[in-house]
């Protein structure tokens, strides 16, 4: 890190973003120099799609389908869409994926520069405020169709529950008190999670509630991907509570997909 061009003036502090103003601007994403119009068409970047986040008895559930989808094109059957923030929260993307994965790196770096320069982490609500300053900050691209809106979601130390928070285009974040779904088929899987939820539920059950909304999306949107048998593909899952955030494992994954698959007469889901 160049730290020769900062003075008492320019300190830029915790912010590891107004660090990289001040220090080092060429590696900041630059929205305003961009011809959009010459240089490519948006629709047919890579977009990730369908993710989804609801609280449970200890903590939270972040999933997501594995397509991304570029126009009528499948672009990567197996991206992943659920990344850790840090060691109890987590970022769920959907949008234009390049951007999205720009947008997760640059906001793990800021969390983890706050604990070091601050000597603490930094709060939920302060980690849920910086990654909508971080999606403001591209509203540029988003006028021009680089669109990301993501989830974040996390167990909350102080207050000892999990938390889910949404966004728009302009930054704007809103908490959510149980679930919420963003992307082409977040229509489909609210549905799904509405009709089942229960604030109140173990893991396991809140686990199938995520996967099998995920299901849903995919039977009615052709931007969400369901479930590949032949290539073994599944959604992406974690669990993120006071033990921290923790994937589930592909064969976990598989086992419980199968079992809602094989519906309620081989006691999979209804």
């Amino acid at each position: 890190m160049d730290f020769s061009k900062i003075t008492q003036l320019s300190d830029p502090g915790t912010s590891f973003i107004e660090y990289l103003r001040v220090a080092q601007p060429d590696l900041l994403p630059d929205v305003n120099n961009v011809d959009f119009t010459t240089a490519f068409d948006a629709r047919t970047l890579p977009h990730a799609t369908t993710v989804v986040a609801l609280t449970y008895k200890d903590g939270v559930i972040m999933a997501g389908d594995r397509r991304a989808t570029a126009g009528l094109s499948i672009a990567h059957r197996k991206m992943d869409k659920v990344l850790p923030a840090d060691s109890h929260s987590g970022i769920a993307i959907a949008g234009t994926a390049g951007i999205a994965m720009e947008l997760v790196r640059l906001f793990q770096v800021q969390l983890e520069h706050y604990e070091k320069m601050a000597g603490e982490e930094l709060s939920f609500e302060g980690k849920a405020n910086q990654l909508s300053f971080m999606i403001r900050n591209n509203l540029p691209m988003a006028m021009q169709g680089l669109l990301v809106v993501p989830l974040f979601a996390g167990y909350d130390l102080t207050r000892k529950i999990g938390r889910v928070f949404s966004y728009d285009a302009t930054g704007g974040r809103y908490e959510e008190t149980d679930y919420t779904a963003t992307g082409s088929g977040s229509v489909h899987a609210k549905n799904w999670i509405k009709a089942a939820y229960d604030r109140q539920a173990q893991a396991d059950e809140a686990i199938d509630v995520a996967i099998r909304s995920l299901f849903a999306a995919a039977d009615e949107d052709a931007g969400t991907g369901g479930p590949d048998l032949v290539r073994k593909i599944f959604p992406s899952v974690a669990t993120i509570n006071a033990e921290g955030f923790q994937y589930l494992s592909d064969d976990e994954i598989e086992q419980r997909a199968n079992v809602l698959l094989a519906g309620p007469e081989q006691g999979g889901a209804q």
